[in-house]
């Protein structure tokens, strides 16, 4: 009876802990925004990480599962944060120069308040082999951070059934 008492009112502190601990991701979400989704999922992974990695948790799979785990979520991390997707700027910036993807916006002309964006190096001499450049690199960022986004997932499915314990 009293180990009942004690387990319900232990139950229940863990509950409020859980609440209060996604309460600020809840808080910040939208619904009609998938990140927020990912960020939901992502911290949960987080918790059932650092319990798999307790003492509570003492067996072997228990810190496989936490390292594979620690893995997605750094996936996750590169890829949410377009880590591969914005990869062609720097490249570009070490090739051009810090200054090269500068820009402003332009008055279309039409009196409505449009403007359309402006590169820095469409001024430069060499601005036609820059734009050619610039696609390119473009292009072959966006293609690693698909193949990452589906490492990623891959990685994931591959895995998700296992982590429990």
């Amino acid at each position: 009876m009293v180990k009942d008492i004690k387990y319900f009112f232990k139950r229940k502190y863990r509950q409020i802990q859980r609440v209060v601990d996604y309460l600020p991701i809840i808080w910040k979400g939208y619904d009609f925004d998938y990140s927020y989704s990912v960020d939901l999922f992502k911290k949960s992974l987080e918790r059932q990480a650092k319990l798999f990695e307790s003492e509570a948790q003492n067996s072997d799979r228990s810190k496989q599962n936490a390292s594979r785990i620690r893995t997605a979520i750094q996936l996750m991390d590169k890829v949410y944060n377009e880590e591969y997707g914005s990869e062609y700027q720097d490249k570009l910036e070490q090739l051009y120069g810090d200054n090269v993807l500068d820009f402003w916006f332009e008055d279309t002309g039409e009196g409505d308040g449009s403007t359309f964006l402006r590169w820095e190096y469409e001024k430069w001499d060499n601005s036609e082999e820059i734009d050619e450049v610039r696609k390119k690199l473009f292009l072959e960022s966006k293609e690693k951070q698909k193949r990452a986004h589906k490492i990623l997932w891959d990685f994931i499915e591959h895995n998700i059934q296992y982590w429990w314990d």
